[in-house]
């Protein structure tokens, strides 16, 4: 958890989704460390599901896409590991719960630990729900990142008073995808996040252009992009994704903090 408070320690913090096996693990590989390069300043991989309930439909392909491939549980394991020769900066899943139940709870958690994973994410997990994997993960000193979204409300507070690694802040009703605009009262949420924890947040679902980001990392702790870097790597492919998603991660890092 210490990893992931470091990616806000030195100012607002932007965030890179990417789905593993789309078109390739070694693609992938290609991808994150691009997005690094390129100033991000936290990974989330997605493993793949078949039912990704949160996800709209450029995820979701992505999903179908790399699972058509052959893509699994192990070889993203393994793929991390070998990412962890040199990238530093955390790096989280996030996925189902049936991805991690049908692995083994704990199972999952060990091989995270030892590839180097710092928390997960399982967007259809009820916070009330929670007490299945977050205890397992507390014990490994994983991060079980939990997420709020504009229906939380009144318990908003609840869920930041017991938030590990960072606050996934869910900035419009729905699915994953690109929004032209976004108009939940993120300020008010944030605010209320700030009187219950200390632990940062961050803003994802929708945001896909660099003003967008600037906005959302003004009223928080940093921007969550994962459609738009999804498509990008889809339209590309192979060949060309990296060098795409360098260039897309330090335009959006320079929409959050001026960096040229």
């Amino acid at each position: 958890m210490n990893r992931i408070a470091n990616a806000f320690d030195h100012g607002k913090a932007f965030i890179a989704f990417i789905t593993c096996g789309d078109p390739d693990l070694e693609t992938t590989k290609a991808c994150v460390r691009s997005a690094v390069e390129g100033g991000a300043d936290l990974i989330e991989l997605g493993i793949p599901f078949s039912d990704p309930t949160a996800e709209g439909p450029v995820i979701q392909a992505a999903n179908a896409r790399a699972l058509a491939g052959g893509v699994t549980t192990d070889k993203i394991f393994s793929m991390v590991k070998e990412l962890r020769q040199n990238v530093s900066i955390p790096i989280v899943f996030m996925t189902y719960a049936n991805v991690v139940y049908s692995y083994g709870i704990e199972r999952f958690c060990d091989r995270c630990v030892e590839t180097g994973i710092d928390g997960m994410i399982l967007p259809d997990v009820p916070f009330e729900e929670k007490e299945e994997f977050a205890p397992v993960c507390r014990e490994r000193g994983l991060a079980f990142v939990s997420l709020i979204a504009p229906t939380s409300e009144n318990r908003i507070a609840m869920i930041a008073r017991e938030a590990e690694g960072f606050l996934y802040i869910v900035s419009s009703m729905g699915v994953t995808g690109v929004r032209s605009e976004i108009t939940t009262d993120i300020g008010a949420m944030v605010e209320l996040v700030r009187e219950n924890t200390n632990i940062p947040c961050a803003v994802g679902f929708g945001i896909s252009t660099p003003e967008q980001a600037g906005k959302m990392a003004d009223l928080s702790d940093g921007a969550i992009v994962g459609s738009a870097i999804v498509r990008l790597i889809s339209e590309r492919g192979r060949d060309s994704a990296a060098g795409a998603v360098y260039n897309y991660v330090r335009s959006m890092k320079k929409g959050i903090t001026g960096r040229n």
